[in-house]
Parts: structure tokens; sequence; C-alpha cells
């Protein structure tokens, strides 16, 4: 785990200043299945990488957007989002990773402009990571260790529970089934559950009968998996470990349609233009940071650090990442969601 490499960091920032150009179509996603499959040799854990094999499923048919909404209200509950209120008492969880020196992470390396391997640096960036290591810097210090461990979407939960990592910090959706098994902070960011297609040639209009026998890609354990199981749209859904591996698929024409976060959405269609959203987002997914639910000091000391990152206006660190990673391909947001607490 010593020294900066792929996946243990001094927690020094990537680069300075703005990031890196963009990551266009082919050439884009070269470069990042590229780094993906170099990160195989080094990593803790093993990301999937593009090309491995994914499950296809028969959706039922019916009347998409009205149906899928409806089924997903079914499954809410009161407050998901409710976080503990935070505090930045040392208790057990923090004292444990405190001793140990060094803070371990679970991390998406292929979600571009929030957690990426960025191919000019050989180095995990982006929104998501801005914040571990403003995590980081509470727990440890001004110059914290942070072990990254890449984790695909359906694993997030169980790494947790079986305390593989501290926390994981990947985009990660609150929703009434998640809160049974692991805790979440406060909401970082809310994004929604979108379509994306290509520009050219699509037949698909939005979530209704135009997928009707048409192939949708979605990563397996996600929010977008949820709504194409629940919905009624007569599609055949595609499984893969991550949304990376979906942008791949439509680009060779193995599917005819994305359904993902409309925030991972971006980074996708920053990669490729040929690619674009369309239809309005179908859910609200509040994006928090994960953690065990017996840490339940650890949960309180995200909480009060996330306080201190929304703060400050359009100056504050929450502002300052938003402007330099999401804003060009994500505007029009004003500012982070309020938090909010269950006690």
């Amino acid at each position: 785990m010593d020294g900066p490499d792929a996946t243990t960091t001094t927690g020094r920032p990537v680069a300075p200043g703005r990031r890196t150009g963009r990551l266009r179509g082919w050439g884009g996603v070269g470069s990042m299945a590229a780094a993906c499959a170099l990160a195989l040799a080094v990593t803790v854990s093993v990301l999937l990488c593009p090309g491995r094999d994914a499950g296809h499923r028969a959706g039922t048919s019916g009347t998409g957007v009205a149906h899928a909404r409806q089924a997903v209200a079914t499954r809410s509950c009161r407050g998901p989002e409710a976080s503990l209120r935070p505090s930045a008492a040392a208790g057990p969880a923090v004292r444990r990773i405190q001793a140990r020196g060094y803070l371990v992470v679970g991390v998406d390396q292929s979600s571009y402009l929030w957690g990426y391997r960025d191919p000019a640096t050989g180095r995990i960036t982006g929104f998501d990571i801005d914040l571990v290591r403003a995590i980081a810097r509470d727990l440890l210090g001004p110059d914290p260790r942070i072990v990254y461990k890449t984790v695909p979407t359906d694993e997030r939960i169980p790494a947790i529970r079986s305390r593989q990592v501290d926390m994981v910090v990947r985009t990660m959706t609150v929703n009434c089934d998640r809160i049974r098994q692991v805790a979440f902070s406060t909401a970082y960011f809310v994004a929604g559950q979108q379509l994306l297609v290509p520009r050219a040639g699509s037949e698909v209009t939005g979530f209704d009968t135009s997928l009707k026998g048409k192939n949708v890609c979605t990563a397996s354990g996600s929010t977008g998996q949820a709504l194409l199981d629940e919905g009624a749209h007569g599609a055949r859904v595609v499984l893969v470990p991550n949304q990376l591996d979906c942008l791949v698929r439509l680009q060779l024409g193995q599917v005819d349609a994305v359904l993902t976060d409309n925030a991972l959405a971006a980074g996708q269609a920053a990669q490729d233009p040929a690619v674009h959203l369309i239809g309005a987002p179908l859910t609200r997914e509040p994006y928090a940071v994960a953690m065990n639910p017996a840490d339940t000091d650890l949960v309180r000391r995200v909480d009060k650090v996330l306080d201190d990152y929304r703060g400050g206006g359009a100056s504050g660190p929450w502002m300052r990442a938003y402007t330099k990673w999401l804003a060009r391909d994500l505007p029009g947001v004003t500012g982070p969601p309020a938090p909010r607490y269950r006690d």
C-alpha cells in the first residue's frame, strides 16, 4: 500500500487548475479502457473492464414512464436521505482509521468527471475524488494517505459490509433498499435516471413503448437496473459491471440505449459527442457517502465534513469542484442539496 501509485496515494491533488483535456469519441473511451486494463495489474480489488460478458433479460411491455415512476414510488420509504446529525467527535471508527494511518475508500475509475483514471497521470481523479480528499484531510491531517479500491457497482455494498473499505464514494444513490444495508451521509449531489442514445438513427424516444424489442444497457446492482426491472417497457435488459461498459456497447451497436444517472451520462456524452440524453429524468437520485451501519461516529464525522464542504457559496469547496468538473457538461446547478437529518 505504500507510495503514490494507482490505488494508494498521498491525497495530494493530481494536477493544479482546470481538469485535463476532454476525452472524445473512440479516443476517449479507448484511453479509459486502456487505463482500466492497466489498473487490473495494480489495483487492490479488481475492477471489471469493458468487454466482459454481460447478462440479458427481457423486460415486459406496458405503459412506460408512468408505470416506472409508480413502481419506484411503491418501493419508497419515508425520508431515506435523512442522515445522522454532524459531529466532529472521534469515536471508535474514526479512531480506528486514525490509528491505522490511512483511509480506505471504494471508488470508480471509469466514470468520467466523477471518478476516473486520468490517462495523462495514471491517477484517479474527479468530483467524487475531490470529496474523498476533503474527508481524508479532516480525519488524518493535511497530507493524508488514501487507499483507493476500485469496486464495481454491484460490489459496493458487500465491500462496505465486509469492511474491505471504510466508505464508498462512488455516485451511490440513497434509496430505501440500500439504507437497510448500509449507512449514508447527507446527500452531496442530486441526479436522475435518464436514457442515453445515439444522436443519429435512434428509434428510442423515451422510457416508453419505443423501447420494445430494443437492447437497453445498465450496470448490475444500479438504480437503473431496479427501474428497468419494475418498468413495463418491452426492452431486453443488458447488465454489465460498470456504466462505461454500456457506452462501449452503445458505440459498437450492441445496445440501443443506456439507462443511467444523468450525471454519469453527461460524462459519457462528454467523451463521445455522437451520443446524447433524451427525455426527462425518471427519478430523483441523491448521491451520498456510504459506510458501515455500525460506524455511526464516522457517519456523523463525514456529515460534519459535508457541512463545511457545502459552505462558502460560489467560492466554497463544493461549488469550486462543481465548476471544475461538472458545470460544462451538467449546467444549471446552483448549489449543493440541503442536508436532511433524522435525529
